[in-house]
């Protein structure tokens, strides 16, 4: 009986030795299949985008979805204005690799770039920006509403008589650049609509133009463009959640494929493969990994220099910031 117990327990530690080792095995799998540490390094130093161009900035101290931040900026360092072309330029010129900007239908059928849904905050308008035409837009002040001192002063006032430029003349302008475009609502028609203006501006060269917004305008936009990369809270689900689930493996799942990904800092992390491995494998697929700060809430960026000794050291995606002024040169 005492043979048996032994051969038994040592039959048992073979066991054990062997379910240890497949699990060690395992683990170095895990680590080699997604460590950013054999990631190539020639992709260089993150590439930026610029939210809004160059702009106003303001506290961000109990800001809601609805507050007014041109009631709220800090005494202005520039005279550049939001989502506008003089805007753009300097932001480019400042080393921006890419611009975000906004867009609302007109009556008329252009799309304006603006990006509050209605008019009495930044100009001397009102109603909902997409209830009027393109020419009653250009006749506004885009900068009527601006005030650092709570309406003692407006220092923008009849500087920004107009300057809403429509998303054609922006493509024009910038042919040959990086541009995000903002889809403000989360109508499907809207995304019928763009498509249509993008094919007439862009001749299907889409290499240039990223588009995010409200579920059903960007699923009705890709259907009409699959070519184009294009971003949603749908759409990033669809990628994010099976690659949770299978993607330690190496395996990118269809739906991520040319697509955008806006990854917060905090969320980051808990990706296989982050940063540099990730960046690479949404790389091969065509899709495009922008990290916003924090948890993204509130266009959150990168907006000071010693923001920048937070991006993790393999990563070589786009880097989103609210000041390209001042990061841009870094």
């Amino acid at each position: 009986m005492r043979k048996v117990g032994v051969v038994a327990l040592k039959t048992s530690k073979k066991v054990m030795q062997k379910i240890l080792i497949a699990f060690l095995l395992l683990l170095l799998l895990f680590f080699i299949n997604n460590t950013s540490l054999f990631s190539k390094q020639e992709k260089g130093e993150p590439l930026l985008l610029a939210h809004r161009g160059v702009h106003q900035t303001f506290s961000m101290e109990g800001i809601q979805y609805d507050t007014c931040t041109a009631e709220r900026i800090f005494e202005p360092e520039h005279a550049y204005i939001e989502n506008t072309i003089p805007s753009m330029k300097a932001a480019f010129e400042a080393g921006a690799d890419m611009v975000e900007l906004d867009v609302h239908p007109t009556t008329d059928g252009e799309f304006a770039v603006f990006h509050d849904w209605t008019l009495e905050c930044r100009t001397n308008g009102q109603g909902a920006t997409r209830e009027h035409s393109m020419d009653e837009l250009r006749a506004l002040d885009v900068g009527y509403g601006y005030t650092a001192d709570e309406g003692q002063t407006y220092p923008l006032r009849g500087k920004g008589v107009g300057l809403i430029p429509t998303l054609g003349e922006v493509l024009q302008q910038f042919p040959n650049k990086e541009l995000l475009i903002h889809i403000k609502s989360d109508d499907p028609e809207e995304g019928k609509l763009l498509a249509n203006y993008l094919s007439d501006y862009t001749v299907g060269n889409f290499s240039n133009l990223s588009v995010y917004g409200g579920d059903n305008p960007i699923a009705t936009l890709k259907e009409e463009l699959p070519e184009l990369r294009v971003m949603s809270k749908a759409s990033m689900k669809s990628c994010l959640i099976p690659y949770f689930i299978i993607g330690w493996t190496g395996y990118v799942p269809e739906t991520c494929g040319n697509s955008q990904l806006h990854i917060p800092e905090k969320i980051g992390p808990w990706l296989w493969g982050w940063s540099g491995k990730f960046h690479e494998r949404m790389e091969k697929v065509n899709t495009r990994v922008i990290l916003v700060a924090g948890d993204g809430g509130f266009s959150e960026g990168f907006d000071q220099v010693e923001d920048l000794e937070r991006i993790p050291e393999h990563f070589s995606g786009w880097i989103w910031t609210n000041r390209i002024d001042l990061i841009g040169s870094e």
